[in-house]
């Protein structure tokens, strides 16, 4: 790892440990993080050294989105997935993407994905199918976890196209135990600033009974500008595997506390309150099935939350089969782990995007040359209900 990614891992582990040890500790602010950029990143020359070398001028979409199909090609095809409608929506539509896109590290490391090609997994490759894949659906917010090229690529692209973020790193990334990483993973959140404003944002490291962990989250509050209404957003990613189910409910139930605390805070800092009954998105790869506690817990909320993609379901009360599809050295994982949560009683889901099926993911699985990460990425389209 360079140089500049050391220091940025030191000083974000030094300042997410020391800040998380009392049972009154406070989110950690934004901008106490965003000074630790590695000094020695530079922009992915792919993207951000062209229209006259300037890495700072705007980009065109259409014009990314083509450079991604050139680089691609036209084999093998990406999935063609559409949207399931339930509702016109309104003039405030908020399309949401939610995605864990595979830490480069991982991926080539750790992870061991049998079944798929080397090749396949490659960053130079990798980098147009995630652009691609977010291209094509152009969210308003971009919620991604696992997100180890925040600083050379997707900050600097996503910038160019209007995109501002925030990036949280874990505090003990395991991609820094891959020779060649490029620095910790961590939390991404991405918003469109023609369609928002930004108004506060923390980052959390979340707790289980009161004992700091390695997982984190961010929660920002944005301003919708065509409506003036607020919306809260969320994006985390809880602990993986068998055996810590206990952990994720307690995470879980801090991220849910923390949340609720971020907008009181932005109610009391504004003197408004109306601002209480701020609608709130919870976006994350939670690594855990429906039947677990953690699941359990958001829907029995008092916060009123429901998960986006059960409007899948014919009856829209039963999570999609997967969100993750992979064959690992211990066998084939076909489950659902990843989720859309939002109040059900300020926020109207108006579309979902559908999953692709058994046959397009194909006998080998994710990831693959079609697809650049194990998980699927869920997109929602929302509108502010008009009483809420």
């Amino acid at each position: 790892m360079g140089g500049g990614a050391t220091r940025l891992y030191n000083a974000l582990a030094h300042t997410l440990s020391s800040s998380g040890g009392s049972s009154n500790r406070v989110p950690l602010p934004l901008t106490h993080l965003d000074p630790y950029q590695p000094a020695d990143t530079n922009p992915d020359p792919d993207f951000c050294q062209e229209q006259k070398g300037s890495p700072s001028c705007p980009l065109d979409p259409a014009q990314v989105l083509r450079q991604c199909e050139v680089a691609l090609g036209d084999e093998p095809p990406r999935f063609h997935r559409t949207f399931i409608r339930h509702s016109n929506g309104n003039a405030g539509a908020i399309r949401v993407m939610q995605w864990n896109i595979l830490a480069q590290a991982l991926g080539e490391g750790l992870d061991s994905f049998v079944l798929c090609p080397p090749e396949a997994l490659s960053w130079s490759r990798r980098k147009y199918l995630i652009l691609d894949e977010i291209l094509t659906y152009r969210p308003h917010i971009l919620c991604l976890q696992e997100v180890d090229h925040y600083f050379d690529t997707l900050q600097p692209v996503l910038a160019r196209l209007g995109y501002s973020s925030r990036f949280c790193p874990k505090p003990w990334s395991p991609c820094l135990n891959v020779e060649g990483n490029n620095g910790p993973d961590g939390c991404a959140l991405f918003f469109d600033e023609s369609h928002f404003e930004f108004l506060d944002c923390v980052s959390l490291q979340l707790s289980a009974m009161m004992i700091p962990t390695n997982q984190v989250a961010l929660v920002m509050i944005l301003r919708c500008r065509s409506t003036r209404r607020c919306v809260c957003v969320a994006v985390t990613h809880l602990k993986a595997r068998a055996g810590w189910e206990w952990l994720r409910s307690a995470q879980g139930s801090d991220l849910l506390r923390q949340v609720q605390n971020v907008v009181q805070r932005h109610s009391a800092s504004t003197s408004a309150g109306s601002n209480l009954h701020i609608p709130l998105i919870i976006c994350g790869d939670f690594n855990a099935v429906p039947t677990e506690e953690v699941y359990c817990r958001f829907v029995a909320s008092p916060l009123g939350l429901d998960s986006a993609y059960k409007k899948l379901s014919q009856d829209c009360l039963t999570e999609p089969q997967y969100t993750t599809w992979k064959i690992r050295p211990t066998g084939e994982c076909c489950t659902t782990l990843d989720y859309i949560w939002y109040s059900q009683d300020t926020l109207r889901v108006d579309a979902v995007l559908d999953l692709p099926s058994e046959k397009e993911i194909g006998p080998n699985r994710l990831p693959s040359f079609s697809y650049p990460s194990d998980h699927l990425s869920l997109v929602c389209d929302f509108s502010f209900k008009e009483d809420g």
